[in-house]
């Protein structure tokens, strides 16, 4: 299944979304003269060098509107690679006490790119794709959406927002919003999946608890996963090693047994036994 690069559309389950779209400025708007990506990278690298960037120079620097340099802002917090403050961004480690602690951020961040990284090249670069949510997912459709020849589906709030940038095409599944993931999850997201088919999927391996649904939102979370895994030919899980059950996963890989996990290099040798013991194809990063 392909797409049109010039197809670029989002499609929301509940509501007719075109009263939401931004009025455009009157003056140009010339973001996409660069794509989402790129303009990210450019963000990061003069805040590594002048300590903190707002929001207007973002639009000013970059020729693009005030909410297309918010809704980076946002992004680049809630990928971790920045910190949010009033106006702009900050270094991530900013608002961490203590030296060790503003050493940690640096060292996730750069786990979570390369799992994410790996993630997308194990990801064909043609057909559909479905992207769960989560700061590491987030990341890996980043990369992804500059594929033209890929169509996008996510229950994520946060990558529907590249769609105006994105030259792949990104559509957006029904459900209930949920604060804690900023997604679309539940009952309404697993009828909206079970119309859809994909070639591969994303997908964010849950805590223990929420596959225990020990609490309704997380029971929502848990209904989205599985059904959005029945629908894809492949699935490749993303988690960090810190927080991962090898319990889970395999729950998640008897749902779709054609699965691969993708995780960071301090994963425990009791952890990679079970995985392995499980036969679930391991890509450590």
């Amino acid at each position: 299944m392909t797409s049109q690069a010039n197809n670029r559309s989002v499609h929301w389950s509940t509501l007719e979304h075109k009263q939401d779209q931004p009025s455009r400025p009157a003056a140009k708007d010339t973001s996409k003269s660069m794509l989402t990506i790129e303009r990210h990278h450019e963000i990061l690298r003069l805040l590594s060098e002048q300590g903190r960037v707002t929001v207007a120079e973002i639009a000013g620097r970059f020729q693009v509107s005030t909410a297309t340099a918010r809704r980076d802002a946002v992004l680049l917090a809630e990928t971790g690679k920045a910190a949010r403050s009033h106006g702009g961004l900050l270094p991530p480690g900013f608002f961490r006490d203590g030296p060790n602690r503003r050493d940690r951020p640096a060292a996730e961040l750069d786990s979570k790119a390369r799992i994410a990284h790996r993630a997308a090249e194990l990801i064909p670069h043609e057909g559909s794709v479905f992207v769960d949510a989560g700061p590491i997912c987030l990341e890996a459709g980043r990369l992804l959406s500059v594929r033209p020849d890929l169509r996008i589906f996510t229950n994520s709030i946060s990558m529907l927002t590249l769609a105006a940038d994105a030259r792949a095409t990104v559509a957006g599944i029904g459900g209930e919003g949920q604060r804690e993931g900023c997604s679309l999850v539940g009952e309404n997201a697993r009828t909206w999946l079970s119309r859809l088919y994909f070639d591969a999927a994303i997908i964010g391996v849950p805590s223990l608890s929420g596959v225990r649904g020990t609490c309704p939102s997380e029971q929502r979370e848990w209904v989205t996963k599985t059904e959005a895994m029945r629908r894809s030919a492949m699935c490749v899980f993303v988690a960090d090693a810190g927080n991962l059950d090898p319990g889970v996963t395999m729950r998640l890989a008897s749902v779709r047994p054609f699965a691969v996990l993708v995780t960071g290099e301090d994963l425990s040798q009791e952890t990679r036994i079970a995985l392995t013991t499980a036969k679930i194809p391991l890509h450590i990063v």
